[in-house]
């Protein structure tokens, strides 16, 4: 009778965990399925400090930049690990800009342009403080290298100052009053 009852336990055990094993590896499958559809921008963590993106959408003097980034395609490229520096133009920075020339790079036959503009304006690692010496030059994502000069305590990228600096989770923002633009080839 003990053998009856300790196979009957037995039985019902492996049943039931082989019930929840298929329930656990189709609900692992689905969530992976939807993690991968989302993208690393996609991730809710509202504990972590933002990432260069979040930090961007949550401030009302980028949202040029935000919807650039988005236009051409690097929302995810911005929201990874990193380490990155941007040197992020001001709305105003974009108001400067001939008229219709950002009107014209949001298109979509554009995105090239937009995504070689952006480039120049981002470099892998993270450049700040004592990095940013007079005379020192960096190799952006695209495009080309950029210069840093100091006058005093004011620190220019490409003869445009940096008017403020914000860390971020995944690298460090320099925000600056005009567009970068690539060299000509």
């Amino acid at each position: 009778m003990k053998r009856i009852i300790y196979a009957s336990l037995c039985l019902m055990m492996a049943v039931t965990y082989g019930c929840n094993s298929e329930e656990n590896s189709n609900s692992a499958s689905s969530s992976s399925t939807t993690t991968e559809q989302v993208g690393q921008s996609g991730v809710q963590d509202d504990v972590s400090n933002p990432n260069i993106v979040q930090t961007a959408v949550g401030s009302k003097d980028h949202t040029t930049l935000v919807t650039a980034v988005k236009a051409a395609g690097l929302v995810d490229a911005l929201s990874n690990a990193g380490p990155f520096t941007v040197f992020a133009p001001t709305n105003a920075a974009f108001d400067k800009l001939p008229k219709g020339t950002v009107e014209d790079l949001l298109k979509p036959e554009k995105k090239d342009d937009l995504t070689n503009i952006l480039g120049y304006h981002t470099y892998v690692g993270v450049l700040e403080g004592v990095i940013l010496q007079d005379g020192l030059e960096f190799e952006m994502v695209h495009s080309g290298k950029i210069k840093i000069t100091r006058e005093g305590e004011v620190v220019k990228v490409n003869g445009t100052p940096i008017v403020a600096s914000i860390k971020t989770s995944n690298g460090v923002i320099h925000v600056i009053g005009d567009v970068l633009l690539p060299p000509s080839k």
